[in-house]
């Protein structure tokens, strides 16, 4: 099968759930006995049927029958509700099919309800969706999901950088293309992590395996160093180094898997193959308590990463339970927290010259060029900042700008030009990656070439780093209490 992104059309992109028929819900009483469940799917050829009573409470499928009776020689006459899948996902027949397809991915379900308003009004499948919408960015996540070998992810993982230009080529908004890089990137770890654990044997706890930085705000790019860390939960003393033990070696292995994928090691060591990062839960509030409460511009500068947290594989729970202590803690910190977090985010200046006319550039090999990651950070740390300011938890950038107009922090006109702005320099960053890549032969960089922009291009990053820069005098006033 090939893996070429086959995007002649952009309906796939533009198509709501709505628009696909989806299929009348079945449901039958929790009460009802497996066999009747059985001969009701077949009569109706359908391949998943909905359970409850009054509401929908779960689900069976003719997977769920074959595993949880069949393979565990259940009698065919217990309840459905004894063994139905409680984990239902839905989603908005006005959302669209690709955001469907990444929700499906994400939450490893096969079958999703279709709501409109606060009603279910019928179900589709990812099969479905992958046979009417043959798209190369979904055929290639669903091979990543079958394969068998860290040799066969690097291949899958060569294919990605041509996708993206693409994508790109094709107009398609650059907050849609990080999505979908993000969920190949997690559906790499995902695979790389089951096989880990099949050749090292049962986990000898509750774990969650969490992405940081531009992975934990789903904002991956095609310059990609690992950042993640491991929470396990708390065990009596005779078990913690047995525990702690296995983590440490799980998490070696995963990084060296990723890391021959084509995920370079972190320079800065912020992996969870570094013992600062795999730690049980009580070790991480006690991290996250430090860093609110004794807060410096050191830490904030390492470690304000680690906010960017989100959880891709294992207990999800656990990372719930360090963010709502993380909530508590921000209900009454330090003044200097703040200031220090507000500090970070003036550190990259927008490349304006002192009249703010023109952008400022630096020479490599004899050529203009601005580094457009050095860009785009101050609009990720001041998203950041604001969002930690009012509790919120989203990571991704995007997100966090329209929650915080939501909450009254921006103006519509403040949310839409930083929208604006971000997004457009992630479209121009993935356009140079990707081309660095395919026309090059080379690795991806942050750097971009003045000689490789037009007019327009010219006058909009002016625009924009002019914008930033406005936001920063904002962070100046209200957070550092210094406007010089």
């Amino acid at each position: 099968m090939s893996l070429e992104p086959n995007l002649n059309s952009g309906l796939f992109f533009t198509q709501r759930v709505g628009e696909l028929q989806s299929r009348d819900l079945k449901v039958t009483s929790t009460s009802t006995s497996v066999q009747e469940a059985a001969r009701h799917m077949a009569a109706e050829k359908i391949s998943c049927l909905f359970i409850g009573d009054g509401e929908i409470q779960g689900f069976v499928t003719d997977i769920t029958l074959r595993d949880r009776v069949l393979g565990n020689n259940l009698p065919a006459t217990i309840p459905v509700g004894e063994v139905m899948d409680r984990q239902l996902v839905s989603i908005s027949k006005d959302a669209f099919l690709y955001e469907a397809l990444l929700l499906m991915f994400q939450t490893k379900t096969r079958y999703i309800l279709v709501k409109e308003k606060e009603g279910y009004i019928g179900w589709i499948s990812r099969n479905k969706i992958l046979t009417a919408q043959y798209q190369g960015p979904f055929i290639l996540i669903q091979s990543v999901k079958q394969s068998q070998s860290t040799l066969e992810l690097a291949q899958k993982w060569r294919h990605v950088p041509d996708m993206v230009y693409r994508l790109v080529e094709k107009g398609l908004r650059s907050q849609v293309i990080n999505r979908i890089i993000s969920t190949i990137n997690d559906a790499i770890a995902q695979r790389v992590i089951e096989n880990t654990i099949k050749d090292m044997g049962p986990v000898p706890a509750k774990f969650v395996f969490m992405v940081l930085g531009s992975e934990g705000r789903s904002e991956q790019t095609l310059v990609t160093d690992q950042d993640n860390a491991i929470i396990y939960e708390d065990k009596a003393n005779e078990q913690r180094e047995l525990v702690r033990e296995y983590f440490l070696t799980f998490a070696d292995r995963v990084s060296t898997a990723l890391d021959t994928i084509g995920f370079e090691f972190c320079k800065g060591g912020f992996m969870a193959k570094n013992p600062k990062w795999t730690h049980s839960l009580s070790h991480w509030k006690r991290n996250y308590e430090s860093w609110i409460k004794e807060s410096t511009p050191e830490t904030m500068m390492k470690y304000a990463t680690f906010f960017d947290c989100r959880a891709i594989y294992g207990e999800f729970s656990l990372l719930d339970e360090l963010k709502d202590f993380m909530h508590v803690q921000l209900e009454n910190p330090t003044e200097k927290f703040f200031i220090n977090l507000g500090t970070n985010a003036l550190q990259y200046e927008p490349s304006l010259t002192f009249f703010r006319k023109h952008i400022k550039t630096f020479k490599i090999d004899g050529e203009e060029h601005f580094n457009i990651k050095h860009a785009m950070t101050p609009i990720v740390d001041l998203a950041r900042l604001y969002a930690l300011k009012h509790r919120i938890f989203e990571t991704n950038t995007g997100k966090r700008i329209e929650m915080l107009q939501e909450v009254g922090a921006f103006t519509v006109k403040e949310s839409r030009e930083l929208g604006h702005a971000y997004y457009y320099l992630m479209g121009l960053r993935l356009e140079k990656q990707s081309l660095s890549i395919i026309r090059l032969g080379q690795q991806p960089v942050n750097f971009v070439a003045i000689k490789e922009l037009t007019k327009v291009q010219m006058v909009t990053l002016v625009e924009i780093f002019k914008v930033i820069t406005d936001f920063q005098l904002k962070i100046k006033i209200e957070f550092t209490k210094n406007i010089f």
